[in-house]
């Protein structure tokens, strides 16, 4: 037979340790209670417990102090802080330090079962003895210092339930972060359900997120379920959230906060247990400054930070990844893979990369198009958009000798198409290089191409590129 739970209950309130070791034991789970700091140390010495739950006030310290204690000694165990209802600042300050998750006081003890839950649901296992085959290593291509740091950091992160924000430039990855770091929690189980805060109209931006009953959005004939209660039991990953409405921002706090939701046109409100991870490639900091973003949620979803970095910042990496990319695509289309000779390998390792991983993911799909051996080359690489030459470890000292970020790969030879034809092909792949960085998000495309939304239509049309005739 199983043996069940132990978890030990820390807090000088003798009445409420009665309280919730009487919830407990209905859930089967045994407990220890101990009413002062150095008793539960003592407590933690003695036994091994599956899970922790403290007060932040304790008569000979604070619940700070035995998160440090037990993070030295216990560093899987656990913890969970009892905080005072509305004392943000203190949960966040415990979940930064270490804290699994928060409960506060008056306790709801539907959200305590659920924490324990979850708590005691054991996080998946990041020492597997093939390292190659764990989850990080599959999802996560790469052996640079900044990969193998980032693999760390998750291993810290996926203990924890507190939010956790991405930043990173476009096409670095941010979502595939955001699945692992669901992945490797103890909500593995649970949904992952990825948002990007910018495709959806912001008229809809409510009935999307909270739901609607019916007959309270615009005539609808049914209920609605919204993306965040869809995520219930597992993770929510709201990517560009910079681009949240404020009004959005206010209802999004609150459902972080309380962990509760009220669809839309609904009178009651729906409880929800959900992590909420985000992203954005802007600066947060610097959009709360200028009051476009609100700073009570910055701080609530800013607890955790991953930074991904750039490609062109990731060495050999960008090997690691070329062969991964061409594996995947010649399985996709079922033919042979293709290798990659040295002088288009130095070539991969010269390049900026302004669309990172995104960008290079095209770039071999591209290539395995025009090779028609068993070989990818230069004059495969070649043709593809902004292929800006990248090289941080020369220092160059004249203008003719600078290495910039702004220039093209000249061909070696006279294109065989004539000039019009050959800078018609240039504009068409830098067209497409922006449509691929911006998701096909014209409007965005237009402005990062310094033209406007009319000017990138007519384009769009004369290469035959622009199949919907809605703005």
């Amino acid at each position: 037979m199983e043996q069940q739970p132990l978890v030990l209950l820390v807090d000088d309130e003798e009445d409420l340790c009665t309280l919730m070791q009487m919830s407990l034991t209905r859930m089967g789970i045994r407990t220890h209670i101990a009413h002062r700091l150095e008793d539960a140390k003592k407590c933690l010495s003695d036994h091994q417990y599956d899970a922790c739950l403290t007060d932040l006030n304790l008569p000979d310290g604070n619940g700070l102090q035995l998160l440090e204690w037990i993070s030295q000694r216990c560093p899987t165990l656990p913890v969970a802080v009892l905080t005072a209802y509305g004392n943000m600042d203190i949960a966040i300050a415990a979940l930064k330090a270490g804290a699994f998750d928060f409960v506060s006081k008056p306790i709801n003890q539907k959200h305590l079962e659920q924490l324990l839950q979850k708590a005691l649901n054991k996080p998946v296992d990041y020492y597997h003895h093939n390292q190659q085959d764990s989850l990080e290593h599959r999802m996560l291509i790469g052996q640079s210092q900044p990969i193998q740091q980032l693999r760390i950091t998750l291993q810290k992160i996926a203990r924890s339930q507190a939010p956790v924000f991405i930043t990173g430039e476009s096409g670095t990855g941010k979502e595939v972060v955001a699945n692992l770091v669901h992945r490797l929690s103890n909500r593995n189980e649970g949904p992952f359900i990825a948002i990007n805060c910018g495709a959806i109209p912001s008229e809809l931006m409510e009935s999307e997120l909270f739901g609607h009953k019916k007959g309270s959005f615009t005539g609808a004939t049914q209920d609605k379920q919204g993306l965040i209660q869809s995520a219930h039991g597992g993770s929510l990953f709201l990517d560009e959230i910079a681009e949240l409405p404020l009004n959005m921002q206010v209802k999004l706090l609150r459902a972080v906060q309380e962990k509760r939701i009220r669809p839309l046109g609904s009178d009651g409100e729906i409880d929800v247990d959900f992590r909420v991870i985000s992203a954005s490639h802007q600066d947060l900091d610097a959009l709360v400054q200028q009051g476009k973003f609100r700073q009570d949620l910055y701080f609530r979803i800013h607890v955790m930070d991953l930074v991904l970095p750039p490609l062109r910042e990731r060495g050999n990496d960008i090997l690691l990844l070329a062969e991964h990319f061409i594996h995947r695509i010649a399985k996709e289309w079922q033919i042979p893979a293709k290798r990659l000779t040295e002088r288009s390998k130095e070539l991969l390792l010269g390049q900026y990369y302004p669309g990172n991983v995104r960008e290079l993911r095209n770039i071999i799909e591209r290539a395995m198009t025009l090779s028609d051996d068993d070989t990818i080359d230069l004059q495969h690489l070649q043709t593809a958009p902004l292929r800006q030459t990248f090289n941080p470890s020369v220092e160059s000292h004249t203008p003719q000798e600078q290495t910039t970020h702004d220039t093209f790969m000249v061909p070696k030879k006279l294109p065989e198409e004539g000039l019009e034809r050959y800078i018609e092909k240039i504009e068409k792949e830098i067209l497409l290089n922006a449509l691929n960085i911006t998701h096909w998000n014209r409007t965005l495309a237009a402005k990062k191409l310094g033209m406007s939304f009319r000017s990138l239509r007519y384009r769009l049309k004369k290469f035959g590129l622009d199949t919907d005739d809605e703005e």
